[in-house]
């Protein structure tokens, strides 16, 4: 994979507002880390055609592309905004989003 091109897809949850990224398979996980990664425009586009179907059915709203950095073996949003909605709010643990269980 080219170091020059790494976007993935996220969006947010429409029935909890979570913050989502699509997978390999398709679906969409709250872990950046399950990312599925697109190695060219063509796959970028294709991988943002779900998320507005996804979209489309009311599942998510806001779906867009973002920047990918670092090594595969340590890959990282490129901006702080996507990293915040990865890892949470800068304000401490305990206003991170929570699964209900």
């Amino acid at each position: 994979m080219s170091d020059a091109f790494r976007k993935a897809v996220t969006a947010n949850r429409l029935a909890d507002g979570a913050v989502v990224y699509l997978t390999a398979s398709g679906g969409w996980s709250t872990e950046i880390d399950d990312c599925r990664i697109a190695a060219d425009e063509g796959e970028a586009a294709a991988m943002l055609a779900l998320g507005e179907e996804a979209a489309a059915r009311q599942l998510l709203v806001g779906p867009y592309l973002f920047d990918l950095a670092g090594d595969d073996g340590a890959l990282r949003p490129a901006r702080l905004r996507e990293a915040i909605r990865a890892r949470g709010p800068t304000t401490g643990s305990s206003l991170r989003f929570q699964a209900a269980g």
